[in-house]
């Protein structure tokens, strides 16, 4: 019998998580997290803070990249790059939908 437990987290941008956190959760080494920091996919909530912490949301872009490393075989530039266009059409599709809205007023 197995003794697993299921944590369960709301993910938000109020609450924080620390980087150990980050990488328990999404199966990504230090080096691969430290080098999407360092690129921007993944912003401390306080960039000159001594410890590091991380919004919630960022679990979600973590697996993602893990997921896009294993599903997709890429290196770690090939995961920063997908995270990077994955995170500017988000972007761009957010401009768009309040375009819409402000238009249709």
């Amino acid at each position: 019998m197995s003794n697993d437990t299921t944590e369960w987290v709301w993910l938000n941008d109020q609450d924080a998580c620390t980087p150990e956190y980050l990488l328990e959760a999404s199966g990504l080494s230090q080096a691969e997290f430290d080098e999407l920091v360092d690129i921007g996919v993944i912003v401390p909530i306080e960039h000159t803070a001594k410890v590091r912490r991380f919004q919630l949301r960022y679990v979600v872009t973590a697996l993602t990249a893990r997921r896009l490393r294993d599903d997709f075989e890429l290196d770690l530039h090939g995961v920063a790059l997908a995270m990077t266009l994955m995170q500017r059409i988000d972007a761009l599709q957010a401009e768009l939908a309040e375009t819409r809205a402000k238009l249709s007023r």
